[in-house]
């Protein structure tokens, strides 16, 4: 891959190591005196929003509606960011709820979450390197880009709303 095709690469992989990273981080960190307890049902709405929306983006598209498109990209993105944002302040303020579904729930959950944990990290230079490819005017390797971001991206959120889903009746 050319430098000159990605021009902020180096940025993107920078970037696609330091938030995980930092996230990591930032969950030994406890700060007390805080209830921010109301922010999973926020940010797994947030994420239920962002598959609406992106699946709303792909219509727009297909149907030649390039400029909603853009639109409902930049929300998804600033969705995102905000999803990010509220999920390291909850468990910065706030004890991990454990998980209390036992048997084969229990092994779905996990790989739910696994799965989504995963994809999430991935998921970031995918949809930055999509965007710039966007931004640059490179529309070909941009939806050749697009055609693995938007599944994956897609997983992370409903799967985001699953997991909220099976673990907020464990919430105290």
């Amino acid at each position: 891959m050319k430098s000159n095709q990605d021009p902020y690469r180096k940025q993107i992989i920078a970037l696609s190591v330091l938030v995980p990273l930092t996230i990591a981080i930032l969950f030994g960190v406890k700060i007390e005196g805080y209830d921010l307890s109301f922010l999973p049902h926020v940010y797994a709405t947030i994420n239920g929003l962002t598959a609406i929306l992106l699946i709303t983006a792909v219509a727009a598209i297909k149907n030649k509606r390039v400029i909603l498109h853009r639109r409902l990209m930049k929300t998804c993105i600033v969705l995102s960011c905000l999803f990010l944002i509220m999920y390291v302040l909850y468990h910065m303020t706030s004890e991990s709820t454990p998980f209390g579904g036992e048997g084969w729930i229990r092994r779905i959950y996990f790989f739910i979450l696994a799965s989504h944990i995963l994809l999430s990290v991935g998921v970031i230079p995918l949809v930055l390197f999509t965007f710039v490819r966007a931004l640059s005017g490179d529309f070909e390797r941009h939806r050749a880009l697009a055609r693995f971001t938007f599944p994956v991206w897609l997983y992370v959120a409903v799967t985001g709303v699953i997991v909220y889903l099976m673990i907020s009746p464990y919430y105290s």
